[in-house]
Formats: structure tokens, sequence, C-alpha cells
């Protein structure tokens, strides 16, 4: 199989890489990247040839592409993969907007192409155990949940909203509240956030609250901040409490690690659990070569981009938001 990466921005590009070269008969073909320096890194990590071309890789006979530049660009470079017939899994969030997700997923549905977001909570073996326990009934009717996706702010094109756009509340609610529709089995109907700016001196968001109501009654709350300061020994935070009639399961995904303490370095948390991002990865090119479908869909990620921006909206507002 001959994949390739279309934009190497996004910090979980160089764990991708990674997990690529030891699956058996996978090629890393190129990496595409405009920016040279960012390029020619990635490519030597990867192994693979560096053009800052995206248009150029997709001439090269690819079976597949990752596509994990800055958001602003996933729209052009999804439905210039779709347009070759290529199998994409395409970073979160899926856009900026909700015209760019839904063009991405109808490009790829017209093409008859893989569309899948990266959201690899959903190969976490501790949250599939949680949302089995849910989807069981061993709770009774699901009521509520609480949810969190606290982390670091990250820095460069992150914090650029022409880029990202958006903050803390974009890039961090995607994956929470991909998981709550996956547990609820629902879609949010109405969102009521309050978001601001105050952990640094940025151009976006860094913190916020959203309050959720689903389709199917269930009400959750969910912290998506940049609230931690660079010196946490932890990156991820992906937290979520399910409270029904009968009982409650709370999941914390990275809590499978080690206190390492290091004179120069101080406290840190080395993971030993499974890997989700492999995990994931896996998935990806299992479903490529044997044409199933991804455990999370464009449409997944469409759902959970329109949340987000949902959000914004109802923080611009001051008022619940209602998603049609």
């Amino acid at each position: 199989m001959r994949i390739g990466f279309l934009g190497v921005a996004h910090l979980h590009a160089w764990t991708y890489m990674d997990v690529l070269k030891t699956i058996p008969d996978v090629e890393l073909v190129v990496v595409a990247e405009p920016d040279a320096a960012l390029g020619e890194k990635a490519a030597q990590q990867a192994g693979a040839p560096w053009t800052p071309s995206p248009d150029e890789a997709l001439r090269r006979g690819l079976d597949a592409v990752i596509v994990a530049s800055e958001n602003a660009h996933h729209p052009r470079w999804v439905e210039a993969a779709a347009a070759e017939g290529v199998a994409i899994l395409c970073e979160k969030p899926l856009a900026t907007d909700e015209d760019g997700a839904r063009r991405m997923v109808d490009a790829c549905r017209r093409a008859g192409v893989i569309l899948q977001t990266a959201f690899p909570m959903r190969y976490s073996t501790p949250v599939q155990r949680a949302r089995d326990t849910v989807r069981s009934g061993a709770l009774g009717r699901l009521g509520a949940m609480r949810g969190t996706n606290r982390g670091r702010n990250p820095g460069g094109w992150f914090v650029d909203p022409a880029l990202s756009g958006g903050g803390a509340v974009l890039d961090h609610t995607v994956h929470i509240i991909d998981l709550m529709r996956w547990f609820a089995d629902s879609e949010v109907a109405e969102v009521y956030a309050e978001i601001d700016t105050r952990f640094g001196d940025l151009r976006v968001d860094d913190c916020g609250i959203l309050i959720l109501q689903f389709a199917n009654g269930v009400t959750a709350t969910h912290d998506p901040s940049w609230s931690r300061p660079a010196s946490f020994p932890a990156w991820g935070d992906v937290t979520l409490e399910c409270i029904g009639t009968d009982g409650s399961v709370a999941v914390d995904a990275q809590a499978q690690h080690l206190h390492w303490y290091q004179s120069s370095a101080g406290l840190r948390h080395v993971p030993w659990g499974d890997d989700p991002d492999r995990r994931m990865i896996e998935d990806f090119v299992r479903c490529v070569r044997e044409g199933g479908a991804p455990l999370a869909s464009g449409e997944d990620g469409l759902a959970a981009t329109k949340v987000s921006l949902a959000a914004y909206e109802s923080a611009r507002l001051g008022r619940p938001v209602s998603l049609g």
C-alpha cells in the first residue's frame, strides 16, 4: 500500500509516520508540506521524499493519504485527494467551518472513497469498555455525561485563527463530543457555551465550558480548556463520566502511566497502556485494504465540528443555540 502525507503541521503527524513504518507492506511514498524546513525534517523521519506541493504528491500513484496540515487547508486537500480516488484519513477538526466540512464529506461520498476522521480515542481500550458498559444497559437509562479534554496551549499555528479556525474550544471539543455522541447514540440538539481567553495573550480562545442537550434527553457538560501550564507532567486529558438511572461509570483514558521523576525535567507521566494512535492507523490501513468502514467517519467529524462551531455562536450571542 502506497501512502503519502498532505501536510505535516499537526503534531500527531509524526506519531502516524512512526506507526506506518512498522506496518508490513506499507510504503511511505511522499511527504507534501509547503514549509520547506518542516517538510524536509518530516521526510527524513518518514524515509520518503519531500515535495512542497500536495497536488504533485497526488500524482504519485497513492492508495491513501493522511491530511495533517493546518485546519484551514483540510478541505482543499481532501477534495483534491477524493478527485484522485484516494482514501483519506484527516486530522481533526475536519474543517474550520461547516461548509468546508460538508464539502469534504460530499466529495468523498461522490468519489466513493474512504474519509476517516482522526478520532483516536474511539480506539482506547478503557473508552471502549466504558462505552460497552453504557450501551449494555447496565447503568439503566443514561441521563447525564461530564467530559474534559484539558491541555496545554500548543502554540504555533494553533493560535493563528486564520489557520486554526479557533482556539481551545475547536481544538479540544471535537474529541469529547465525538465520544459523547458515540456513547449516547444521539445527536446534540442544543449547545450553551461560555468562552474566553484567560491563560495567555492570544488571538484565540483558551478556555470555555459547554452545556449540551442531546436529542434523546441526555444532558452533558464539557471543559475543553488549554488550562494546564507548560510544566504539567502530561500532555493529554480525556475523561468522561456517564450517569444513569441505575449507576455510573467514569473513564480516564490517559491514566495508564507511570510517574517518572528526573532532576532536569521534574515529574513526567510515561504511558504504558495501549496506543490509540497506533490502533487507529492500523484500522485505517485495514479499511483501505479490505474496503471496510472506519470506526470514525467523515460524517462523525462533521457532526463534532458543527457542535464546536455552535458553541462559538452561543458564546457570541449569550444564549443557547439549536442545531438543525
